[in-house]
C-alpha cells in the first residue's frame, strides 16, 4: 500500500527529520537512509517500522541538521587524528621513497580531521528525538495507508459480490445439466436416423450416470462459498490480511478452473468466464493490501 509521513523533532540545537514513503509490494522490504552520525540507530529504526508495517516497500530517510544556535561553531579540528595521519603518512612516504614531506594540505583533506557538531555528537544521544520524529512520521503514513485501504476494501467487496452472483447462477443451473445431457443424447440418436432409446435403457442410463459423476461440481461450489465467507471474515479483522487474501485468490482460482473443466454446459462456461475475470481483478488488488 502507498503512503507518506513526515516527522520532526528538535534536541540540543539540532533538528531531526524523518520521512517515510511506501509503495505496493507483496513482501516487506525496508530501506533506511541515515547520515553517518546516526548509522548506529538503524537496527532500532527498523525494529519500530517492522512492528507497524507488514507489507510493502518502505523507504525511511533520516536527516540531522544543526540549528541557528549551532551554526557559529559547527567546525572542529580533530588534532589527535591529524597527528596520527601525519605519523602514518610520513612512515608511508619513507617506505615508498616519495619526495617531499607530508603537508598541511594533505592532512586537512584526510577524512575526519575536520568534523561538524553532528559528527562529534554520539548517535545514541539523538535516539529520543529520532524515535519521536519516527513515530510522528509513522502515524502520518499509516493514516494515508488506511484511507487507501478503505477504498481497496470496497473494490474487493464489489469483486466478491459479482463472483457470488455468478456462483449462485451456476449452483442453480447445475442440477439440470445431467438431464439436459440425456435429452441431447436422445436427439443425437434420432438425428442419426436410429431408434431413440427408452428412458430405462441401460446404455443410456450408464452414459448419463457417468456424465453426471464426471461433471459434478457441488464440492467445488461449496469450497468456493467457503472462500467467500473467509473474505467476509478478513473484512472484520484488525490484523494484516494481505497474505490471506493472496491465498484465497489462489484457492478460488483452483476451484473456478475445476468448475470450468468439469461442467459441460454453455451457461456455466459463461459464468466461469465472469468468475475468472473478476478473480483476476481481485488478485491484482489483493497484492496492494497489507
Amino acid at each position: 500500500m502507498t503512503g507518506y509521513g513526515r516527522g520532526e523533532c528538535s534536541q540540543d540545537g539540532f533538528k531531526i527529520t524523518v520521512e517515510l514513503s511506501s509503495v505496493n509490494r507483496k513482501q516487506s522490504e525496508i530501506s533506511v537512509n541515515l547520515p553517518r552520525e546516526l548509522e548506529l540507530l538503524e537496527a532500532q529504526i527498523r525494529d519500530i517500522i517492522n512492528r507497524a508495517i507488514a507489507r510493502g516497500r518502505l523507504t525511511a530517510r533520516v536527516s540531522l541538521h544543526a540549528g541557528a544556535s549551532q551554526m557559529s561553531a559547527r567546525m572542529h579540528l580533530n588534532i589527535p587524528l591529524a597527528k596520527a595521519y601525519a605519523r602514518e603518512l610520513g612512515r608511508l612516504s619513507k617506505q615508498l621513497r616519495l619526495p617531499g614531506p607530508v603537508t598541511l594540505d594533505h592532512l586537512v583533506r584526510a577524512p575526519g580531521v575536520f568534523q561538524t557538531d553532528e559528527q562529534i555528537a554520539e548517535g545514541e544521544d539523538f535516539w529520543p528525538a529520532v524515535q519521536k520524529a519516527l513515530n510522528q512520521a509513522l502515524r502520518g503514513m499509516l493514516a494515508t495507508r488506511q484511507r487507501e485501504g478503505a477504498h481497496l476494501a470496497e473494490d474487493l467487496a464489489r469483486r466478491i459480490a459479482v463472483m457470488r452472483k455468478a456462483a449462485a447462477l451456476i449452483q442453480k443451473h447445475a442440477p439440470g445439466v445431467a438431464e439436459r445431457y440425456r435429452r441431447q443424447l436422445i436427439e443425437r440418436v434420432k438425428s442419426a436416423g436410429l431408434e431413440a432409446p427408452g428412458a430405462e435403457d441401460d446404455r443410456l442410463l450408464k452414459e448419463v450416470v457417468y456424465f453426471a459423476d464426471r461433471s459434478d461440481i457441488s464440492e467445488e461450489l461449496t469450497r468456493l462459498q467457503s472462500h467467500f465467507q473467509q473474505f467476509d471474515d478478513c473484512q472484520k479483522s484488525r490484523e494484516p490480511v494481505g497474505r490471506m487474501l493472496d491465498f484465497l485468490a489462489q484457492e478460488m482460482n483452483r476451484e473456478i478452473n475445476t468448475i470450468g473443466s468439469k461442467a459441460n454446459d454453455s451457461l456455466i462456461s459463461r459464468e466461469v468466464v465472469t468468475l475468472k475475470a473478476e478473480l483476476e481483478k481481485f488478485r491484482e488488488q489483493a497484492q496492494n493490501v497489507e
